[in-house]
């Protein structure tokens, strides 16, 4: 018999605990919230006071719609009120210390029949079910926060749940009006595994310098059109909780491309943690603006690249006022391409003149400098794609650039929690779309960027870093070689 679920405790109020004890509340559910001590339970009521009541200022709620939500909401401090809950969610600091001690408590206080949930982004659930009794009555049951508005839950299983007990957790989901995927146990679940690893590297590529903060942030972006930057998305999370979150994935997994960024521990033991704090990559400073640029100081260009492409971008260029001409006797000369250029570089008769650009998307042309181009060449470029209307981001002449090399190994791991058969395409498409806004799930961008496209760049990336991170997954490689379009072409 399916479990009903008509009491929820949640255990810890702060911002997502409170977020959470509102869905239950607006879905009709009763809910016994629970917090450490008077203080912090007054603090959990402010939340939910407080989220509640911009609702009613926005019109997505009346007044007696308000009152209705808060009267299904007993607040205490006693964890015995929990005692003829149904299920209870802990909402408490990503500590393993705190939540198996919690856990115990909850095993003695709570009726057998009831199903303890953890709301961890990271940890392992059955190191904490093991504390307990009942190991196949918890699961974890991961909300993204705000709660109230992200849609997405992860339900997550372990091998000791009971058979049921976590499809009836995903249909309580849908209940609450939220979309749940449910997974195995594997930390970071889907969400975390496949963004913190992106976020990871993104500050490697900054400690390495291939680029600045905002050039990075702007590729990924107005390139790669993701709603924010890597390094404004880890100030929003918290440098702290992506570090942990990072620790946990490597403490698994043992993977280089997992282990935190020393940048990024550096600035957690600096306790510059991101928007928290008031400053991490980024700081209280009002966005830079470029201003305007005069024309660049030249007037001779050559352009070199795959003959229609270049072709087009010449035209470009004689629309804007620039003369085309052939590379020997041209001020600037524009490679462009979506490799490294030095090689094309040193068999030219001025090498300092040669820049890379890769056009990436409608917005963003990627400026690669190699280690024989001029600081005047560069910043002429630049001045260039500024005028076609593109915002320039300089970078260093290496494998991907910054797109390539951020975005294939991040299509290239949910390639490998697919072959894994951790998570079906539409479950990875539907976590990463809802949990991170992204516009297109990982595999609809493989679809869109074409298979041998993403396998190329990666066999590049691993050429040049030698990480076994940037190897094709088996997978990706084999349905290129059979010429296969997309993954979801397969037989089911």
């Amino acid at each position: 018999m399916a479990d009903t679920f008509e009491t929820v405790g949640v255990v810890g109020l702060g911002t997502m605990g409170a977020g959470i004890a509102e869905v239950f509340a607006r879905a009709g559910i009763a809910v016994v919230g629970v917090e450490a001590d008077p203080a912090a339970l007054e603090r959990g009521r402010g939340h939910l006071e407080g989220s509640t009541g911009r609702a009613l200022t926005r019109g997505r709620l009346t007044e007696a719609e308000r009152a209705e939500i808060l009267g299904r909401v007993t607040l205490t401090t006693s964890r015995d009120d929990l005692a003829g809950c149904d299920l209870v969610i802990e909402a408490i600091p990503e500590v393993m210390e705190y939540k198996r001690a919690l856990f115990a408590d909850l095993d003695r206080i709570c009726k057998p029949s009831a199903v303890l949930a953890t709301n961890t982004s990271s940890l392992s659930v059955t190191e904490i079910a093991a504390t307990t009794s009942r190991p196949g009555r918890v699961v974890g049951m991961h909300f993204f926060n705000p709660a109230p508005v992200m849609r997405l839950v992860e339900v997550v299983r372990t091998v000791t749940t009971e058979d049921g007990l976590a499809d009836d957790i995903a249909a309580l989901a849908r209940r609450l009006g939220k979309t749940p995927v449910t997974v195995g146990d594997r930390a970071g679940f889907v969400v975390n595994r496949l963004l913190l690893p992106y976020l990871n590297h993104a500050v490697v590529l900054l400690e390495h310098g291939l680029a600045d903060r905002d050039g990075i942030d702007a590729a990924m972006r107005l390139g790669a059109g993701f709603p924010m930057g890597p390094l404004a998305l880890l100030d929003l999370i918290g440098l702290d909780t992506s570090y942990e979150i990072c620790e946990a994935l490597f403490r698994e997994s043992r993977e280089r491309r997992h282990a935190p960024a020393p940048l990024l521990h550096e600035l957690v033991a600096a306790g510059l943690l991101g928007r928290k704090s008031g400053r991490g990559f980024h700081g209280e400073e009002a966005p830079q603006t470029p201003s305007a640029e005069e024309k660049p100081s030249v007037s001779t260009v050559a352009v070199v690249g795959e003959e229609a492409e270049a072709g087009e971008f010449a035209d470009r260029l004689v629309s804007a006022g620039f003369k085309t001409t052939g590379v020997e006797e041209a001020e600037l000369v524009v490679a462009l391409s979506r490799t490294p250029v030095v090689r094309q570089a040193v068999r030219l008769p001025h090498p300092d003149r040669l820049v890379g650009l890769n056009l990436v998307g409608e917005q963003v042309a990627e400026v690669a400098s190699t280690v024989l181009t001029s600081p005047g060449a560069e910043q002429v470029a630049t001045g260039l794609v500024r005028i076609l209307g593109r915002t320039p981001v300089v970078c260093r002449d290496r494998a991907g650039f910054v797109v390539g090399a951020l975005l294939y190994p991040h299509l290239n791991d949910a390639v490998r929690m697919y072959e894994s058969g951790y998570a079906s395409v539409e479950e990875i498409d539907t976590a990463m779309r809802l949990g991170c806004g992204y516009p297109a799930g990982p595999f609809e961008m493989l679809d869109r960027l074409g298979l041998q496209t993403v396998r190329d760049g990666l066999r590049d990336l691993y050429d040049e870093y030698r990480d076994p991170a940037f190897a094709p997954a088996p997978l990706l490689d084999q349905l290129v070689t059979a010429g296969v379009r997309s993954i979801r072409d397969l037989p089911a």
